[in-house]
């Protein structure tokens, strides 16, 4: 159904035009105050290229770890019928509005070196996550996964399930029929969970600074090189805050036909 054409009534219009100018300021203000003629140094600084490369390969490692959790995760909300199938959808979503630093509380009540599970880690197998580049991997994904989950269990349950069943009856295994049925039809949904995952894992800083800590080259990523660069050279946080920005516009750029299409 196309909206419907007419007068805009003014109730809804000023403050519409007023929200979305409290959306589009700090990003318009962020773009007239960047140092344009500075900006070629202040992106090619060694710090900066650690800082983006160690991002790019923990946001891209987090990602994998959430394919390959959260596919299954999604599979099994979706097609499983369970006792308490809701209440571990809430669980699987919580990382969605729980405060970062809460979550990066919580992973190291559960996997630093006194944690419930750390603790054996560490004695058993000699591993240690907290402040280690793996622990940033490990926040990453903590927070990133649920966007990969939403979005492939909505795929899911958009899917007719009729063609895996259809496979299972022909002979094929249920593992199989996912493999060589389901996963091509849910791929565009399994990339844009992928997408949303990487970009989440690109932004993350309060689960990582809490968990991972803030050591240039190990767990400094770009989020935390911003922080600590605003408090001593603004103008360095505003060139590292134009790439994550231009990060997030080529994100909404590739998944623009999935959610910001008019129809």
């Amino acid at each position: 159904m196309s909206p419907r054409r007419g007068p805009v009534p003014v109730p809804l219009l000023v403050p519409a035009l007023v929200g979305l100018a409290f959306l589009v300021l700090p990003l318009v203000a962020l773009l007239l105050r960047a140092p344009w003629s500075d900006l070629p140094d202040q992106l090619t600084s060694p710090e900066v290229w650690q800082a983006l490369r160690l991002s790019l390969l923990c946001a891209t490692a987090a990602t994998v770890v959430s394919l390959v959790l959260g596919v299954p995760l999604a599979w099994l909300l979706a097609r499983v019928e369970f006792r308490g199938r809701g209440f571990v959808r809430a669980l699987v979503t919580l990382p969605l509005v729980l405060p970062p630093v809460v979550g990066g509380v919580a992973l190291l009540m559960a996997l630093g070196r006194n944690g419930v599970v750390g603790q054996w880690l560490e004695s058993w197998f000699g591993i240690s996550l907290p402040f280690t580049t793996a622990g940033v991997v490990v926040a990453e994904a903590f927070v990133a996964m649920p966007f990969l989950v939403i979005s492939v269990e909505g795929t899911l349950r958009a899917a007719d399930p009729r063609y895996e069943e259809a496979a299972t009856t022909l002979g094929a295994s249920r593992f199989t029929a996912f493999r060589r049925v389901t996963l091509p039809l849910i791929a565009p949904g399994i990339a844009a969970g992928a997408v949303l995952a990487w970009a989440r894992a690109l932004g993350e800083f309060g689960a990582t600074i809490t968990f991972a800590g803030n050591f240039p080259g190990r767990t400094q990523t770009m989020p935390l090189a911003v922080y600590l660069a605003l408090q001593s050279d603004p103008e360095a946080a505003i060139a590292l805050s134009l790439v994550l920005l231009t990060v997030s516009i080529a994100v909404l750029a590739g998944l623009r036909d999935r959610w910001m299409s008019a129809s």
